[in-house]
């Protein structure tokens, strides 16, 4: 019979970003808050759907609050997030409330950035009608 031995399994060193960023996309559907580190990796993701919101109560102001608070208790718990650069996407119901829910967190807002896509040049036109 082979015998095993069961190697002892390091403890993996928890990891501390005190600064990282903040995305929220706020559509009118939904609300996605993702926190990160400096480089853009991601800590904490929660979104308006998963917090229990369903159909179009996923796009109020108060369900982008309910996801802020319960993605920024995970960053905060786990890494110990204290500073956040805020990113800001969207046009949804959600923008304001998810930076209001920040400051409730204690966590420091260093800026705030909209990076909402802008067309330029716009969708191809119709075809000319003939009469």
């Amino acid at each position: 019979m082979a015998e095993t031995t069961t190697t002892p399994k390091k403890k993996k060193a928890k990891r501390t970003v005190a600064q990282g960023q903040v995305h929220v996309l706020a559509t009118f559907n939904n609300t996605i808050v993702t926190f990160t580190d400096a480089n853009g990796a991601a800590l904490a993701s929660v979104s308006a759907g998963s917090c229990g919101f369903r159909g179009s109560k996923k796009g109020t102001a108060y369900a982008a609050q309910v996801a802020t608070e319960k993605a920024g208790q995970a960053a905060k718990q786990q890494y110990g997030f204290a500073k956040a650069d805020v990113f800001i996407k969207g046009v949804g119901l959600g923008r304001d409330a998810a930076v209001r829910a920040l400051a409730g967190l204690d966590i420091q807002v260093e800026g705030i950035k909209d990076v909402t896509g802008v067309p330029h040049g716009g969708v191809r036109p119709k075809k000319a009608r003939r009469v």
